[in-house]
């Protein structure tokens, strides 16, 4: 067998801030292991991204398109958590089940096979700690009443909500400011290393991309520190630090960027339905041209991006070319794929430098970062590997870098 394998993602870390960072543990996987800049997903807001990499493909593969968005089939918006007052907007009690059950059990499509699926239908155990794209074999009871039961890895902890072991670990969510969630993966993780628990982790720490959504893209520092702590845990409990590379093969890496946010709009929405938050937003209508069209005066707007007899239609300002999406990267694939998601809107607009979309309740990351659109600063992500072949290109690589490890076949939607 090959050895064990984790996947560290650091939700909204940046490549400046990792190939820059002095926080020890980062130093030294850096130091041991090859790196790239890598990109995302479009949009690139993180329930898109994770769904990116549990199933290996962009939106089109996995069905999730934003972080809000228009439900066709049951005629209503799904919002997975813009934040605390857009949930509130949307209906409390709906968003939570969207967020933390439904984006699973119904939103990603059937037809797209999980890493969890793929690795434990070949007879291995893996494990996930807070990862929101958790889909795998095994039936999870919620410890909080009135959630129903999910299906996820065989060894799963979703911020105290659902645990499949009982590791001490104390509550998540306790203080999300002072970084407990990175701590309570910290935790179980070292929880896991000391019982061998698992084939493949998947070591999830959202804190940094919280911090930085108020301080800015590159200005959490406290918060890579606290990441870095948790992840050091790991390396404690495999015995230190040349162990732990023994008995694992590494994967590090961000789900998105983030850019510096100087100014907010709430985009217009007569005659058409917008689903908007930070920099990227999707309209729904019946003639994708005329709703692209409305935005051609709205500074905010980068790039309108729609299909038209099934080709792929890049509008700026009046002005229709495609090369409008070759400044980005990846851009016209991420474009398109994004649009052939069967949830998407009509339209999806592509924030301009600077600029954010409000969302529902009108809050913003004024003053911080944001990300969401197909710009270099939202859309490049640090990528390093130990123990793996080169590293991806993309996140949707990673999928297949890691059933290559584990010598399982690859399969993609239906």
């Amino acid at each position: 067998m090959p050895k064990s394998a984790i996947l560290i993602l650091i939700d909204g870390l940046t490549p400046s801030m990792l190939e820059g960072t002095d926080a020890p543990t980062l130093r030294f996987l850096l130091e041991n292991g090859e790196y790239r800049r890598a990109v995302s997903t479009f949009p690139s807001l993180t329930p898109v991204c994770l769904a990116s990499v549990a199933t290996g493909g962009h939106s089109d593969v996995h069905g999730i398109p934003h972080l809000v968005w228009w439900h066709r089939d049951e005629q209503r918006l799904v919002e997975y958590g813009s934040s605390f007052a857009a949930l509130i907007a949307a209906g409390l009690a709906r968003g939570i089940r969207d967020t933390i059950v439904n984006l699973n059990e119904r939103h990603l499509l059937r037809s797209a096979e999980t890493l969890y699926e793929a690795l434990e239908d070949a007879g291995l155990t893996t494990a996930a700690i807070n990862i929101t794209t958790y889909r795998g074999r095994t039936r999870h009871p919620s410890l909080v009443p009135g959630l129903p039961p999910v299906h996820g890895p065989k060894r799963f902890f979703f911020y105290s909500v659902y645990e499949s072991d009982r590791t001490g670990a104390p509550v998540a969510w306790r203080n999300r400011a002072g970084g407990s969630i990175d701590a309570y993966a910290g935790q179980v993780g070292r929880w896991l290393v000391t019982r061998d628990a698992f084939e493949l982790l998947v070591f999830y720490l959202p804190d940094y991309d919280y911090a930085s959504h108020a301080l800015g893209p590159n200005a959490a520092h406290d918060a890579l520190a606290r990441a870095d702590a948790a992840i050091a845990a790991l390396v404690e409990a495999a015995g230190g630090r040349d162990e732990f590379l023994e008995r694992y093969a590494v994967a590090l890496c961000s789900d998105h960027g983030q850019s510096r946010i100087e100014r907010v709009t709430k985009l217009r929405s007569d005659g058409m339905l917008v689903t908007a938050s930070n920099r990227a937003a999707m309209i729904y209508g019946d003639d994708p041209r005329a709703l692209a069209a409305a935005f051609d005066e709205e500074p905010a707007v980068d790039v309108a991006a729609f299909l038209e007899d099934g080709s792929l239609v890049a509008r700026q300002g009046g002005d229709e070319d495609l090369a409008l999406l070759d400044r980005f990267p990846d851009g016209r694939a991420r474009a398109e794929a994004a649009l052939r998601n069967p949830n998407s809107g009509e339209v999806i607009l592509s924030a301009a430098p600077g600029w954010e979309f409000a969302d529902l309740a009108g809050r913003s990351h004024l003053g911080g970062g944001s990300h969401g659109s197909l710009a270099a600063d939202d859309s490049e992500v640090p990528m390093l590997t130990i123990g793996f072949d080169a590293p991806p290109a993309s996140i949707t690589e990673l999928k297949a870098l890691f059933l290559r490890h584990f010598g399982v076949a690859v399969a993609r939607a239906a």
